[in-house]
């Protein structure tokens, strides 16, 4: 996992990432963005990718040691 973030994030990130840290699956994100699922997980890719976490709990606790 990175230490920092390589690349600023999005705000289209920034939103995903908010709701993702209330525990929510990305048909819920996309519902709760109006958004399709398909572009919550495109934005979720690209927070693992711009992070260097594996997977989506890594990324929490990424953004938990980013606060």
């Amino acid at each position: 996992m990175a230490d920092s973030c390589q690349q600023t994030l999005t705000p289209a990130e920034e939103r995903v990432l908010a709701v993702l840290r209330r525990g929510q699956s990305n048909r819920s994100i996309a519902a709760e963005l109006v958004l399709s699922p398909r572009t919550v997980e495109g934005h979720i890719a690209n927070l693992l990718i711009k992070t260097g976490c594996r997977n989506r709990s890594q990324l929490l606790l990424w953004e938990l040691a980013r606060r």
